[in-house]
């Protein structure tokens, strides 16, 4: 990735990234990912939720990310895990009906099999 393209995707992140906080797990790995997302034409939105640990053990270990079903209105979840750890994504679209939600989590989750 160049660097044209790394501003790319951060600018748009910090145009689409809300919430009441912004940590996201994996560092810049999970920081890249909700870029490239951000990209999608239909994200409006994306918003960190609460991260949680599951047992004690040394940090680290793949990122992996996967989006996950839509609600009525067609806004997604994405769920990071890293580690021990893992972190709900949520995902606000432009789009209305579970249906459309359902194309834009396929598409969503084949620019992350990219990656």
């Amino acid at each position: 990735m160049d660097d044209n393209s790394i501003k790319n995707w951060e600018a748009l992140l910090k145009g689409k990234l809300h919430g009441a906080h912004s940590t996201v797990i994996g560092e810049r790995q999970g920081k890249k990912i909700l870029g490239i997302i951000s990209q999608h034409e239909e994200v409006k939105s994306i918003i960190p939720s609460v991260i949680t640990v599951k047992g004690k053990s040394s940090p680290g270990g793949n990122l992996t990310a996967k989006v996950l079903r839509p609600d009525e209105r067609g806004n997604l979840r994405m769920l990071l895990s890293h580690g021990t750890s893992s972190q709900e994504i949520r995902i606000v679209t432009t789009v209305a009906t579970r249906d459309e939600g359902e194309r834009v989590m396929e598409e969503l989750n084949a620019m992350l099999f990219d990656i």
